[in-house]
């Protein structure tokens, strides 16, 4: 009884499956989602983080940007605190509920201390206030979160 042998995959399927992983894990590290529901800020955020050649997610209210977190990886989250039906407060205690680890940048024009210092205990990276802080800084801060130094510490 002889039997014919399967012939094996050449190796280019696995090379090209590992490139897309590859490309995909880049990819991943800069996708940034928006979640503001002042329109104005969010389109200039979003114009200004697409042409630094980040991908960006724009979405208006929480429970948007809960469903957003449980779909897709994001490098960073931009989250304002006042917001329609689910605030910013409640998005970062039930991602620290999830344990979904995702830098969160906070924008937001609640300035006081209480508000940075719970922000910072519910796992918010930083704190900008909307109205003291150009797009560039908030560009700026994006871009080292981002950046390969910062992933490897």
């Amino acid at each position: 009884m002889s039997s014919t042998p399967t012939p094996k995959p050449s190796g280019s399927e696995e090379v090209a499956s590992e490139v897309t992983s590859l490309a995909k894990g880049k990819g991943k590290q800069k996708k940034i989602l928006i979640v503001e529901d002042e329109r104005p800020l969010a389109h200039a955020l979003e114009m200004k983080l697409k042409h630094q050649g980040y991908e960006t997610c724009v979405v208006t209210n929480g429970i948007e940007a809960l469903s957003e977190v449980k779909k897709n990886v994001y490098g960073v989250i931009l989250l304002d605190l006042i917001m329609p039906i689910l605030d910013g407060f409640a998005v970062l205690e039930e991602l620290k509920h999830l344990k979904i680890s995702v830098p969160v940048i906070v924008l937001s024009n609640l300035g006081q201390d209480e508000d940075r210092t719970k922000t910072k205990e519910l796992g918010a990276i930083d704190y900008f206030v909307k109205s003291n802080t150009p797009i560039a800084d908030i560009v700026s801060r994006v871009s080292s979160v981002l950046s390969p130094s910062h992933a490897a510490q």
